[in-house]
């Protein structure tokens, strides 16, 4: 299992910054190799992904979410990971993001790819382009979902 923590800086304000992290469906236009992602409901989701050559599908739920603070997820089906994106207030105009996520690779090219880093400058490239996907929106999310998921317990390892 391995632990990615990366951050980015977004010039706009907590709100904004959150509102846009929680439109699931606008991530392939930011997150490399995500082809889509369904909401099937407040808590669950379900993705396809293309790395390396290899399109996965796989389910995750939302295991806790605070509107301007934070989103917590799981894997429920395909690689094992889980994660939390928290957003910090830095002043009214800047955000700071924040993406922890623990992953057990699956396979030899996503090993390789872990070992060699790939993964790490993966987690950051996403939030380079997340910042200048907001920041080019002027402050003008494409949507807003403002719920709150108590925390879930977490599968056991």
């Amino acid at each position: 299992m391995s632990t990615i923590t990366k951050s980015v800086d977004v010039e706009a304000d907590v709100p904004s910054v959150y509102n846009q992290w929680t439109q699931f469906s606008e991530f392939p236009r930011f997150m490399e190799g995500v082809d889509s992602i369904e909401q099937i409901d407040d808590t669950h989701t379900r993705w396809k992904t293309t790395i390396g050559g290899v399109t996965r599908e796989f389910d995750a739920t939302i295991t806790e979410q605070h509107p301007d603070e934070r989103v917590a997820w799981q894997s429920d089906s395909g690689p094992k990971h889980a994660g939390v994106v928290t957003v910090h207030r830095l002043d009214d105009a800047h955000t700071r993001v924040t993406v922890q996520m623990d992953i057990d690779p699956e396979g030899f090219v996503e090993n390789v790819a872990d070992k060699l880093g790939i993964l790490d400058r993966r987690v950051q490239g996403d939030l380079d382009r997340f910042k200048v996907f907001v920041e080019n929106r002027d402050g003008q999310e494409t949507g807003s979902w403002r719920g709150d998921v108590e925390r879930s317990p977490q599968r056991p390892n």
